[in-house]
């Protein structure tokens, strides 16, 4: 299968290189990933997570796949400018979820985080409909389209969804790769840009980015 990234490794350092300098604790999180070799979304992409979420003026986020806290921070940086709220930090792992409560404490996020270790999606069902400005999926990728219907219902009129690796490095526009993943990615990408309910856009940054408004 093709793994052709999309953005040059130079470029992806000068997009990074662009986002102003991070709390230490945050560089700490950047630093873990890279060791550990741990998919997080890194500078530019938590920036432009950050900069979304205070546009909007968000004040209740749910991430669906939070990892040990990085995109975490971002969202709570955004909503703590914002005048306070909630972020809902969800992942499976005991452990992960230990490490994201350090992380963000030390930060001055823990007032605004609320914890769940648990299926993603399966937590974001158990909460109130229309109730979220934004909705940030990074789960497994073949569960990407089962997951759009209950995102729709639980993110308000006007809210914004952002979805993580669109591009899975360059294999989603290659003919001839396949795998559960991407068939995941393509049908997920299929669904929110022929359905009238979203203004959708992706943008080619790190990974890739699916960013839509619900109408």
């Amino acid at each position: 299968m093709a793994d052709n990234p999309p953005l040059s490794p130079q470029l992806g350092e000068y997009l990074d290189g662009l986002v102003p300098e991070r709390h230490a604790e945050l560089q700490i999180m950047e630093q873990w990933g890279r060791e550990h070799r741990f998919p997080i979304v890194g500078p530019a992409s938590g920036n432009m997570c950050y900069l979304i979420a205070r546009l909007i003026g968000a004040r209740r986020v749910f991430e669906l796949g939070s990892g040990y806290g990085y995109s975490t921070a971002w969202f709570c940086r955004a909503v703590q400018e914002n005048g306070g709220g909630v972020v809902h930090h969800v992942v499976w792992d005991e452990e992960l979820s230990a490490r994201a409560r350090g992380h963000l404490t030390a930060l001055g996020y823990g007032d605004l985080v609320r914890y769940h270790v648990s299926e993603a999606v399966q937590a974001l069902r158990g909460e109130p409909d229309g109730g979220y400005d934004l909705i940030f999926n990074d789960i497994d990728k073949d569960g990407y389209p089962a997951a759009l219907p209950v995102i729709e219902a639980k993110l308000r009129p006007g809210g914004v969804l952002i979805i993580d690796n669109m591009l899975l490095r360059g294999r989603v526009y290659d003919r001839q790769a396949t795998g559960a993943d991407l068939e995941g990615v393509r049908e997920f990408t299929r669904m929110i840009t022929t359905d009238d309910a979203w203004v959708t856009t992706l943008v080619p940054i790190r990974d890739g980015l699916i960013v839509a408004q619900r109408r």
